[in-house]
Formats: C-alpha cells, sequence, structure tokens
C-alpha cells in the first residue's frame, strides 16, 4: 500500500512521468482497443453480443 501525501490533492505517478499512459492511450486510439482490462472485456461483450 503507498504511502499517502502529506498534502491532499497533490499525488506523484511513475507512468505517467516516464509516459506509458499517454502511451497506452495512442495506441488504444490507433487500433480501437482499450488497454485496460474491464475496457476489453466491454468491447468484446459489444462485439460477441455477451
Amino acid at each position: 500500500m503507498s504511502k499517502k501525501s502529506s498534502i491532499p490533492g497533490l499525488s506523484f505517478s511513475p507512468n505517467k512521468a516516464l509516459g506509458i499512459t499517454n502511451a497506452k492511450r495512442k495506441v488504444a486510439k490507433a487500433t480501437g482497443v482499450p488497454t485496460s482490462k474491464s475496457g476489453r472485456r466491454a468491447k468484446a461483450g459489444k462485439i460477441f453480443g455477451l
């Protein structure tokens, strides 16, 4: 579990700082396939009518 910041509303994300979040977003937009597990499940459900 991560340690809470002493300043409310201030947080740090290593993924965001390294550009991983933006890269995943670009891939998802280009391919049309979501990168999150729930997003992939929803897309598959729409395609297969589940």
